[in-house]
Parts: structure tokens; sequence; C-alpha cells
């Protein structure tokens, strides 16, 4: 398949319902699947940076207009505008996950699988979106101190994340012919609520929330946020902060992404 996209990441979303790709009869194809991952932190649970034992029952999130590409030469998100696409296909449209479905040892979840023309997809594109309900729902628990805090948090961020190769422990997206690659779409949760694992003055913690602003927003020793109460309850400070932690959830692996409001 022979042909070039040039794309500005800001006419991509206009461009989703032409850029799916199409192949020609004697292509070499394979199958590509998506999958989207919460890490550790979702499954197995951690403690935030304020020393609250935090685990989920349900983490929702809504990824929309997921894009992988063949890009050459590969994108780099800190550095390029446009992602120069030989190959690109569209994986899905929309898909509601629950990120902290399975046990702690479970594998990144399935969300679609996709046959292509075979190659490396290397840059990866979605937006965290929806215009039907919240793009992101935390369910679960906070314990500290031998008080526990059911919470049930609703986010509401319209992001698209423009992402490079994935960067991880093996290589993501080499599809063979007549075999089976994934690309993945990272979520990390701890630029949220902070790892107390890591040293108080890394840029993990001094950027995160932590827990300790939704439990002070508590009711009846339960905390149930709605996005309005994000924007009306937390102080300016800490509503700043959260946009900015939106704009880093999206990661391929530990590979970084560029976000942008959609």
């Amino acid at each position: 398949m022979d042909r070039t996209w040039s794309l500005s990441l800001a006419v991509i979303p206009f461009l989703l319902g032409t850029i799916a790709c199409t192949q020609s009869p004697d292509a070499q194809v394979g199958t590509l699947e998506l999958r989207a991952n919460g890490e550790d932190f979702i499954r197995q649970g951690f403690t935030s940076k304020d020393g609250w034992q935090i685990e989920f029952d349900y983490v929702y999130a809504n990824i929309q207009n997921v894009i992988a590409y063949q890009s050459e030469p590969p994108f780099n998100p800190d550095t390029d505008v446009e992602i120069a696409a030989e190959i690109n296909v569209l994986l899905t449209e929309s898909a509601k996950v629950d990120l902290a479905e399975g046990n702690e040892n479970a594998a990144p979840i399935l969300v679609k699988q996709v046959e292509t023309p075979a190659g490396r997809y290397n840059a990866l594109s979605w937006e965290l979106f929806s215009d039907t309900e919240p793009s992101l729902v935390l369910i679960g628990a906070a314990t500290r101190d031998g008080t526990t805090i059911p919470f049930e948090i609703t986010m509401n961020p319209s992001l698209a994340f423009f992402c490079g190769d994935f960067v991880g422990d093996q290589r993501k997206g080499i599809l063979e012919p007549e075999g089976t690659a994934d690309v993945e779409a990272t979520f990390h949760f701890d630029h949220l609520f902070g790892d107390i694992d890591a040293p108080a003055d890394e840029i993990i913690n001094r950027g995160a929330l932590g827990f300790d602003p939704f439990a002070a927003l508590a009711q009846d020793g339960v905390v149930n946020l709605t996005p309005e109460d994000l924007e009306t309850k937390l102080t300016k400070v800490e509503k700043i902060q959260l946009a900015d932690i939106y704009k880093g959830l999206g990661h391929v692996g530990e590979g970084h992404c560029r976000a942008e409001e959609v």
C-alpha cells in the first residue's frame, strides 16, 4: 500500500471518516489488536503520596477514535507537530473499557481486533472523550489510619493523545504477515494520586493531587463527586493541577504522548 499521509494533529479528529485503511486484494495482512492498560496501580492497588491505600473496583474510560499508524519518519510527540503516516488504521470509533477488569495479574484488556496490512505500527492516537457520559469514572475505596472511605469520582476530560512508539520491556506493534501484534493505550493514574514509594520531590509526586483533596469532600464518610462538584468544590490551584494531570494520563507503555483539548 503506497499511500502517504502527512496529518496535522489539529486536523486528525476531522479526518476520521476518511482515513480508515483500505486493503488491496494482494496486500499482506495480519491481525492488529488494540489493548488498554491501567497498569498495576489499577489492578493491584497502591498507596498514594499522602498515605491512602487505594483499591479500585471499577475504572471506566471512554476512548474514542483510536488510530494506529505506520509512521515514517517515526513520530516524536515531544518535538513533532505532524504524524507522517504511510499507513493508518481506525481501530475503533468508540469503546468503554473497565481498566480494573480481571485479577491483579491480568493482561492488558483486549478492546478490538482488526485485519490490517503488515508492518510496524509505531504511532498511536486516541481521544479520551464522551458526549453521552463522563469520560472517566473511578470507583473504589481508600484507607488510612483505620479509616476507609468508599469513593466514586466522575471526571470528564476531553482530550486527544498523540503518541509515538511503545516504550517497555518489549516492543509492540510489529505485525508480521498472517501474524498478530498489539498496540496499547496506557493510563498512568499515579499522576493523579502520586506514589508513596517514589521520593516526595519527584515530579510524579510534585504534580499529583494525592487523595486528601477528595477525602476532604466526603459526606457521611463517602466521596461521591461529579465533574460539576470538581469544578465548584476544588480550589483554583487544585483545578489547575487536575487539568495538568489529565494531560499526563495517556501513555504508550512508558512512552509519553502529546495531549490536546478536543
